[in-house]
């Protein structure tokens, strides 16, 4: 009963809340790029706060990030982890998403604004020259990368092949790839969401320049290194 009692203050606190954001994010569309970071950044600060404070969710980091310019690789269980990206992340990390979210009126303006580079998996080569374009005007700024390289939700306990588009994107970005495991969805995407502790799992960093089948192997056993199911 406790659990469900969370999970609904959660909603509507959260929901209420982000209302607040998107009209703060397209007001600052309009002004800067700079202060719509600062608006995103601050409703993931917001969203981890409550999931904190009212969820009664931990969240744990083991290993260290790399003091580098890298493109992080993360599991993707729930809702969590792209919310919480920025915070996970500190200084503005540019995602790689679907190019079908991109699409999504408003939400797609205020991604295209702060930096979120569409995938767009139809267009094959063309797709990778115009991400190519794209990285490489963002790649000075210092911000990292990011994507969710199975391309979309997973199940607790799956352990899907790496989407094809993920070593296209390593070879373009030239960049170490640091893969992080994930345990969100257990907690956070169980209704009602549970108390717990999710845990960040940062792997042992992929130099760039490396060949596919040796990078999809070590991102595969990295993203699966808290599922006790994985085989490898």
């Amino acid at each position: 009963m406790m659990a469900w009692a969370r999970t609904i203050l959660f909603a509507v606190i959260f929901y209420t809340g982000s209302l607040f954001y998107v009209l703060g994010a397209t007001l600052m569309r309009v002004l800067s790029q700079p202060a719509l970071m600062r608006v995103a950044e601050g409703w993931s600060h917001f969203h981890r706060w409550c999931v904190r404070h009212i969820l009664g969710i931990d969240i744990r980091i083991e290993g260290a990030r790399p003091a580098v310019q890298a493109f992080y690789v993360l599991r993707h269980e729930s809702f969590f982890e792209a919310i919480d990206l920025p915070t996970f992340l500190p200084g503005h990390p540019v995602p790689f998403a679907k190019i079908e979210l991109i699409r999504i009126p408003l939400w797609g303006a205020l991604a295209t604004r702060y930096g979120v580079v569409g995938v767009d998996r139809e267009r094959g080569a063309a797709a990778l020259r115009d991400m190519k374009r794209k990285a490489d005007a963002i790649k000075p700024t210092g911000r990292d990368f990011a994507l969710f390289p199975e391309g979309t939700r997973v199940e607790v306990g799956a352990s899907p092949k790496m989407q094809s588009g993920l070593y296209g994107i390593y070879r373009l970005l030239g960049l170490p790839m640091v893969p992080v495991a994930v345990n969100s969805g257990h907690l956070y995407h169980h209704m009602p969401k549970r108390r717990g502790t999710i845990i960040y799992r940062i792997g042992e960093v992929i130099p760039a320049g490396l060949e596919r089948a040796e990078v999809e192997r070590r991102v595969r056993e990295a993203l699966n290194a808290l599922n006790p199911e994985f085989q490898a």
